[in-house]
């Protein structure tokens, strides 16, 4: 039975892209494949897919330029599939803009998790109702965030944030003063609570840094707690 998700998968390999999609389709999600880069990016751009499973190395351009280009149009989550255990490579493509990355080999049981733990942040981030039914905003500092439209100012300004880093930067603030380790932001922004990943965080809360920052090299706002996490300091 359909749970009425589409998926779309960019995948060059056919067999890799035919095993997840019999596994997602077993799980009720509706998927459909495209084999390149160009592909991706069209089909992706229709806004007909509630997320979107990016591999890497892809003909005709790239699982990065592929993602930069969906980030400017696509608000779903993006789960990129790469088969380089290299840092760098999970760095840039969460600094692109992907949600979340899984590195092959992977199990399809592992695939599916990731999948679903992505929608279901995704909904709770829309459906998310943060503030005061009379619309009044959250405020530390120079922040103000207006959850009920997503809407965030810093020093007057409006930012642009992108999906887990307006999540991230609301529970952070909506936990001010508190440390909170990496272990539990990786659970609580991004619901895969199997496996921490530090350079997820670590990645979201730079790009925060220089958005929020007057000085992003010497933050003041988001402090780093050595051995134990971060800080939003009020």
């Amino acid at each position: 039975m359909s749970n009425g998700k589409k998926i779309l998968i960019v995948e060059d390999d056919s067999a890799i892209a035919e095993i997840e999609r019999d596994y997602l389709e077993i799980d009720g999600f509706e998927v459909q494949i495209v084999d390149n880069g160009p592909a991706g990016i069209e089909r992706g751009a229709s806004g007909e897919f509630n997320l979107i499973l990016l591999d890497v190395m892809l003909p005709g351009a790239d699982g990065f330029a592929v993602c930069r280009k969906l980030r400017e149009t696509v608000d779903v989550p993006i789960l990129m599939v790469t088969a380089r255990q290299e840092d760098i490579d999970k760095i840039r493509g969460l600094g692109l803009g992907a949600d979340d990355y899984i590195v092959k080999p992977f199990s399809p049981s592992e695939l599916v998790a990731r999948v679903k733990a992505n929608l279901a942040q995704y909904e709770r981030l829309r459906n998310r109702g943060g503030a005061p039914k009379d619309g009044s905003e959250l405020k530390v500092g120079q922040i103000a965030i207006r959850p009920q439209s997503r809407r965030v100012y810093v020093r007057g300004e409006e930012l642009t944030l992108k999906n887990k880093e307006y999540e991230l930067l609301l529970f952070l603030v909506e936990h001010v003063d508190m440390v909170l380790s990496k272990e539990t932001l990786y659970e609580r922004i991004w619901g895969y609570d199997a496996i921490g990943d530090s350079a997820t965080v670590a990645v979201h809360i730079n790009r925060l840094r220089d958005k929020i920052e007057e000085n992003p090299g010497d933050p003041k706002v988001i402090q780093t707690v050595w051995g134990a996490g971060y800080r939003f300091k009020a």
